[in-house]
């Protein structure tokens, strides 16, 4: 099921993000789907927690595969697939690896490879896919905001799902000590 949903909510991602224009948050432009990208680290995460590293891998395969489909469907333009699939790739290998080798507890593994994760994810995909490198959509003035609001958006998603994930296993502990 943790595959299923991981799966489900990067195409709501790739069909929000194609649905709606990006917000602006104070000086920050913000795709809307980035709010759902910042879940699919935790996801990840939670799949690797539940079946190892192997299988994270073989989810984030088929997660790729069917992001590209997903955003070639929506009639993306290709810069923007191309850039959305690099970027999935590097920043979820990265969340993997950073995720089995962190030793602290899990909500802070989920935060930390969220967090670089997250950010590796926004800096790719602005850079390539809509800066004038790829699609064109944000001037390079605009670049540096725009990945600053990404990275904002997904540190806070790291932040709400490592707070509800430590709150989970401080209601475990309490549960075993009666």
């Amino acid at each position: 099921m943790r595959i299923v949903l991981y799966l489900l909510v990067i195409v709501a991602a790739n069909v929000i993000t194609a649905a709606f224009p990006p917000i602006q948050v104070w000086w920050f432009l913000v795709p809307t789907g980035s709010f759902l990208i910042g879940v699919t680290f935790i996801l990840r995460d939670l799949v690797q927690m539940r079946y190892g590293k192997k299988t994270a891998y073989l989810a984030i395969g088929s997660a790729l595969i069917v992001s590209a489909f997903s955003s070639y469907a929506l009639g993306d333009p290709l810069a923007i697939t191309f850039a959305s699939a690099v970027s999935f790739l590097v920043s979820e290998a990265a969340d993997t690896e950073i995720y089995s080798r962190l030793k602290r507890s899990l909500a802070k593994r989920v935060f930390w490879s969220g967090t670089i994760g997250g950010s590796l994810d926004s800096v790719i995909f602005v850079v390539l896919g809509i800066s004038p490198i790829g699609a064109g959509f944000v001037p390079w003035e605009a670049v540096p905001l725009t990945v600053a609001g990404q990275i904002m958006v997904k540190v806070l998603m790291q932040s709400c799902g490592a707070l509800v994930l430590s709150q989970l296993g401080s209601l475990r502990v309490r549960g075993n000590e009666t």
